[in-house]
């Protein structure tokens, strides 16, 4: 051994000359110029009947399409998707669970207009009852799941309209859980567009009731058919609610999705059912004839390995921390510029999941969308304990 301490010291000193010459370098520039198709935003009009209306993105909130959105109207039976939206927030909270059993009070029992005829003496799961709120619009479930969230239907109410106000849902007013007829309870189509993103960005397992076409509770005794006749023939519809009264005429929040890009089309005050689903058929396939929209990066994907200085590794890889895209309009190409802003080393010691730099996506100069890059690997800084560590395992690894 006392020979080999020599050797041994020399090979230490060569290691940490060679860990101690990264230097952290600045960032650079890198450009890539794919083709993607857009267009100006087309700029007639659709010419509709209905009171109100809207068409949005998805993904941006983008509104492509308005027709007087701001007027507060009647919602009917679109009220039920706050109550759904605050239901599937319980859920994911894991303040309730899908096995729960619900029990039917008078109240609930007395509601009327649309309906499963609940029983007091029953109890339906919350599965069940977001079956029969989803497809069959139930008010008498409505009910009962307010009560059971809340204690009262009138407390629940409350919960609606604080939630609408940190939603920005500034034209509603809630009286109710279900939407019958009420003064005062009011909202718009920009509202209804509001609440329908929240749901479906936020909460997407809830397509799992708002795409059912028929269904059956009670032991295939009680039949459910949707109100929303878009699910059956409408490509690519993932919901969302229907809802209509005398006052409130035909109303409808429609969600759709397809190649990538989704769609949420509301109508208000339609003179009839029938008008109700060809204009938000028309508004849908206003924006999917007009707009696509192009992912860019998606979460977890490698962009590329930069060296480590001081490092316990000599390189690691760099990650998009998530996914990157944008709403474009069709028509003519377009560059869309990727440019990254990465330093050409990184010094450790590096976390899991470390901001290390980012890229933006741009269009003539303008960003259109901008994601972080993280590291996806924990890098110690290097010790003479670590050091001598690696050296003994990389000698010993030699000798056998």
């Amino acid at each position: 051994m006392r020979k080999l301490l020599p050797s041994f010291l020399v090979i230490l000193f060569c290691f940490f000359t060679f860990y101690s010459s990264f230097a952290y370098a600045t960032s650079f520039i890198w450009s890539e110029e794919p083709t993607l198709e857009t267009t100006t935003a087309p700029t007639s009009t659709l010419e509709l009947e209905s009171g109100s209306a809207i068409l949005i993105e998805q993904n941006s909130g983008k509104i492509l399409y308005e027709h007087n959105c701001h007027e507060q109207l009647r919602p009917a039976s679109v009220t039920k998707l706050m109550s759904i939206l605050l239901i599937m927030e319980a859920l994911d909270s894991n303040i309730i669970s899908l096995t729960d059993k619900v029990p039917c009070s008078e109240k609930a029992a007395s509601m009327g207009g649309s309906q499963i005829w609940l029983d007091v003496r029953e109890e339906l799961t919350v599965d069940e009852m977001l079956k029969a709120i989803c497809v069959a619009s139930a008010n008498d479930c409505t009910v009962a799941m307010a009560e059971y969230l809340a204690g009262s239907e009138e407390a629940f109410v409350e919960k609606m309209n604080n939630r609408a106000k940190e939603l920005g849902m500034n034209d509603t007013c809630f009286k109710n859980c279900h939407g019958l007829d009420t003064d005062g309870h009011v909202t718009s189509s920009y509202d209804i567009s509001l609440m329908s993103r929240e749901l479906l960005r936020n909460h997407p397992s809830i397509m799992n009731y708002t795409t059912i076409w028929i269904d059956t509770l009670r032991d295939g005794k009680s039949q459910l058919t949707n109100t929303n006749k878009l699910i059956r023939n409408y490509k690519g519809a993932t919901g969302l609610k229907t809802g209509s009264t005398a006052l409130a005429l035909y109303n409808l929040s429609a969600s759709a999705t397809r190649d990538n890009l989704s769609l949420i089309a509301v109508i208000m005050k339609a003179p009839s059912t029938k008008v109700r689903f060809e204009e938000a058929q028309k508004l849908l396939d206003y924006g999917f004839s007009n707009y696509s929209y192009e992912q860019f990066a998606k979460a977890g994907d490698v962009l590329k390995s930069i060296p480590v200085a001081k490092g316990t590794t000599q390189q690691i890889d760099v990650i998009f921390k998530e996914d990157c895209g944008t709403l474009l309009t069709k028509g003519f190409s377009s560059n869309i510029q990727q440019v990254v802003s990465l330093p050409d080393t990184i010094s450790a010691p590096v976390s899991v999941g470390q901001k290390v730099g980012e890229v933006f996506y741009q269009l003539n100069g303008e960003t259109l969308c901008s994601v972080d890059i993280v590291a996806n690997a924990e890098v110690k800084k290097i010790s003479v304990s670590n050091m001598l560590d690696r050296i003994f395992f990389d000698w010993f690894r030699v000798l056998r």
